[in-house]
């Protein structure tokens, strides 16, 4: 293994992070520098996420109503292949419903699997898939539909 090798590998890494970062403190702007205008992704849902926006329109749907959330990540693997790239991570996100929901919560284990492309700011997401075989806790805690 080569320095580039292990300096993009940590580029990709530290994008992860900053994805999951982003969801927790609900920065849709950072998605601006994480993932391609055109990325895709499936998380579960039965609808193909399409582009910046849609993935901004998913977790605002999932986290609008929500209080506090944490995505943690863990076993990171990247695979780079010259200027593309596919990484596979551990998922284990806790969400706390807010207000009248605070006391109960949805928790999730699971796995990310993301594709990447080199550009000329760094590596950008180009597709992600959530795989979910654990959940735990209440979709009430999400406050889906629900106004405060």
């Amino acid at each position: 293994m080569d320095l580039q090798t292990l300096l993009d590998e940590r580029a990709i890494y530290l994008q992860i992070c900053a994805l999951a970062d982003a969801m927790d403190q609900r920065d849709w702007e950072a998605l601006d520098h994480i993932l391609t205008e055109d990325a895709d992704g499936d998380f579960g849902t039965g609808e193909r996420i399409v582009g910046r926006r849609g993935f901004v329109a998913l977790f605002s749907h999932f986290l609008g109503n929500c209080g506090p959330t944490q995505h943690l990540i863990g076993n990171v693997r990247v695979s780079i292949d010259g200027d593309t790239a596919e990484s596979r991570c551990y998922i284990r996100d806790m969400h706390i419903g807010h207000g009248a929901r605070a006391h109960l919560f949805m928790s999730s284990s699971g796995e990310y699997l993301d594709r990447w492309q080199r550009t000329a700011d760094g590596w950008r997401m180009t597709h992600r898939t959530k795989k979910t075989p654990i959940i735990t806790g209440t979709l009430e805690a999400l406050g889906i539909g629900q106004a405060e």
